[in-house]
């Protein structure tokens, strides 16, 4: 389906396209909001979706200076789509975080809901890549998250985080380098 614009599409192609988007890219999106701190990053990747589906269909009428961005490009459109809503998620999310107070601590003592980790989890847990990427700045993890775990184009990354591609490549150099002193540190540290 690469080159498939979605204006042109019949109901059938726009249903496989977006099955094949969701069955692609859910998990790399879970990924992606888990890393950015989402609270609940499965019903998260549920509303990327959902907000993704809505924007499939073709607009009614004349689409109007507000009418938010549509799929065009096929399976790697609807890709950058999602992670562009999923990133909007995430801003909304540690906005809306940031303006609640924290009325009840979690005791995990009193919730009876069993949760246990997922293999994701674990690995993650045991590797330390999420206490590295938390040692990084804002700017340095999103990039890194955009383009590792997102697997996205340094023009998709680029668009997202609202920088130019040559600013997003110096971001990302920077990013590694100082993901390799932070690993290189806490290696150091755990002899």
């Amino acid at each position: 389906m690469p080159g498939h614009t979605v204006p042109d599409a019949g109901p059938a192609d726009l249903a496989s396209l977006f099955t094949a988007a969701y069955r692609t890219y859910s998990a790399s999106v879970r990924g992606y909001l888990r890393a950015r701190g989402v609270d609940d990053p499965d019903a998260a990747t549920h509303d990327v979706f959902l907000a993704l589906y809505t924007r499939m269909t073709p607009p009614e009428g004349d689409a109007g200076p507000g009418t938010p961005p549509r799929v065009t490009g096929g399976l790697e459109g609807a890709k950058a789509l999602a992670f562009t809503i999923a990133h909007g998620r995430a801003v909304d999310h540690h906005r809306r975080r940031s303006r609640t107070p924290l009325l009840v601590a979690h005791e995990q003592d009193e919730d009876p809901r069993p949760s246990p980790p997922t293999p994701e989890d674990e690995v993650l847990a045991a590797s330390g890549v999420l206490r590295l990427l938390g040692d990084l700045s804002d700017d340095h993890r999103e990039v890194l998250l955009l383009r590792v775990v997102a697997d996205l184009s340094i023009e998709q990354t680029a668009e997202i985080m609202g920088r130019t591609t040559g600013a997003v490549k110096q971001l990302q150099r920077r990013a590694l380098d100082a993901l390799r002193a932070t690993a290189k540190t806490a290696e150091l540290s755990t002899r």
